[in-house]
This record gives C-alpha cells, structure tokens and sequence, in this order.
C-alpha cells in the first residue's frame, strides 16, 4: 500500500505534521530512530524551557504546567498524552536506511525494520543527535562528553565545560552547585547573548567571585587522561587538571542524510537547505522539510514555538 506521508522523526513537530495529516484525511505514518519525542526525552534531567508552556502547544491542544517555564518531564507528559489521545501513527525505535525517489514519483523507504511506499516525505529530524566536534587529539577519551544529563554524576570531580550557550551554562552551575570544581573553556570574551536572562546574571556572578573559573578568548588543544591544554588569547598553553570534559559546543542536523535525498542549499557556507517558504517543499518534488532542520548550521533560528507553523503548510500543499 502506498500512503500519501511518511514523516521521519517523531519529535513535537513530527508530531504536529501527524495530527495535520490525520486531520486532513491523509494516510500517513511517523517513523522514529528512538523514544518518542527522542531529543527530549535526551535533554537533561532538571530542564526547563526558555519558552512558556503556550508557545510549545501544538494544533491548539492546551499544555497545562505549573510553572510559568515548563519542565522537560512535563513536555513529555504532554506530548505523549497527544500521541496516545489522538492514536496517532507512530514507529518507536525504527531507524531509516534508505529512501528510493521512483520514476512514478513514488519514494520507497527502506527502515531497519520493513519497508514503505509514500507519495510524500516530510523530514524533521531535529539536530540533537549529532554534535559538533572539538576536533582535538584525545576528543575519543571517556572522560569526553557531549551529553549532559544528571550534575550528581560529577559531584566531587574537576569538570571542564567547554562553551558559553544556554546547555555549557546550565551545566557549570548545576555541577558547581553539587561540590565539582569547575572551569569553563569560552572561545569568545563573554557569556553568550543568548544565554536565558535569569541564568545569565547566575553565571557571571558565578565567574566574578572565583566560583566558577573561565577562560575567555580560550580553547582547548588537547585532551590527555589526566588534564587538558587549552590556548589563551595570547597563545600561552596551559594545563588544566581534570577529571570530565562535558564538550557542549551545540549540535547539527544529518546533513548527509539530506544530501542523499536530493535536497540542495540555498546557501551552502550555512548549509540552509532550499524549500519554499509557503509549502516548506525542497527542491526534490514530495520532499518537505519541517521544525529546526530547515536552519542548517543556524539551529538557533527555528524553535517549537516558530515552527509549528510548518506543519499546517505542508499538510494543506500535500491535500
């Protein structure tokens, strides 16, 4: 049987492309490489949005918390509870391995666990799942990470943190505050612009009173078992004893994946691939892109919140 989408990923936008398909009339089905809302389910335990719960509501269904900023646990519960109230089509832990674009127009979609046949495919495959490396000697050691997860697993250690975002932020303070001793490797002279407002003041407070250490205009240039070398401003390496390096220098989308389907870029430096604007359709007809994906390198562009809009375009173009 052939049906009319097949969305890969199985994230809130992925979500909110099946609740428009399905109110669409159209037949349709999600596949997902891991747990539902996958790169959620990964962001850290003691998350909480930068967003209030009504900028992550998808097709209007209400997202109660009792926070003015939602918890990571709370989005769960609610887009679960949108999947399993709508009985909505989703394959958990089914991971793509090929799409064939046939000559009738038809795409084969080879998964690791069968096969389909759509007449279109909507790719919002987030960014998470692949990091963007340091590109250091030592970068393989086990004490690297580029996940962050629960701060109790570092208590007592020396950490490096390498980057000055919302996730390298969080972190350092979260870790600090259960007894690590930590140092921050920034390669600009500040704490990111883009850091949450009432984060930001933390973390400079943080760093002005000897708390926390930072080396701005600072990189690292290698990683060994038992420190780091990192080069200053002025080129002056120096060693920093260790115990963990949490490389949280941000994430990119599969760009190998897109490649393969077809798709090109409207700029290739940044990686934006080409779509249009009003139907979210690439280059490759039947082909759309939905949700942080269409940002290429520029992740920070596209949210929940701003892309939600996607998956109405492309449902009313695709009926």
């Amino acid at each position: 049987m052939t049906i009319d989408v097949l969305i890969i990923g199985g994230g809130p936008i992925g979500i909110a492309c099946a609740l428009e398909a399905k109110n669409k009339g159209l037949s349709y089905v999600v596949i997902e490489k891991g747990t539902l809302v996958n790169s959620l389910y990964n962001y850290p335990n003691n998350m909480t949005f930068f967003s209030t719960s009504e900028k992550l509501e998808i097709n209007g269904i209400p997202f109660i918390s009792k926070n003015p900023k939602p918890t990571k646990q709370e989005a769960l519960e609610y887009y679960r509870r949108i999947v399993t109230s709508n009985q909505l089509q989703i394959h958990l832990f089914e991971e793509v391995e090929s799409v064939m674009n046939k000559n009738d127009g038809i795409k084969r979609v080879k998964t690791s666990k069968t096969e389909y046949q759509t007449k279109n495919l909507v790719v919002s495959t987030g960014f998470y799942d692949l990091p963007n490396l340091l590109n250091v000697p030592g970068e393989e050691l086990p004490k690297v990470k580029h996940y962050y997860n629960d701060p109790h697993f570092y208590a007592l250690q020396k950490v490096v943190v390498v980057g000055a975002s919302n996730s390298a932020v969080d972190a350092a303070l979260e870790i600090w505050r259960k007894g690590a001793e930590v140092s921050m490797i920034i390669r600009g002279k500040e704490i990111g612009e883009r850091v949450k407002y009432w984060v930001r003041p933390d973390v400079i407070n943080r760093i002005e009173e000897g708390s926390i250490k930072a080396y701005f205009n600072s990189k690292i240039k290698e990683i060994r078992p038992n420190h780091v070398v990192i080069n200053s401003e002025y080129d002056q390496e120096k060693k920093l004893e260790n115990d963990y390096v949490l490389a949280l220098t941000g994430y990119q989308p599969n760009f190998d994946f897109i490649r393969k389907l077809g798709v090109k870029y409207s700029d290739e430096d940044k990686k934006i691939p080409l779509y249009h604007p009003q139907t979210m359709q690439t280059n490759v007809k039947g082909i759309y892109l939905a949700g942080v994906i269409c940002g290429g390198m520029e992740t920070h562009k596209w949210f929940i919140e701003n892309s939600r809009i996607h998956a109405k375009m492309i449902m009313e173009d695709i009926a």
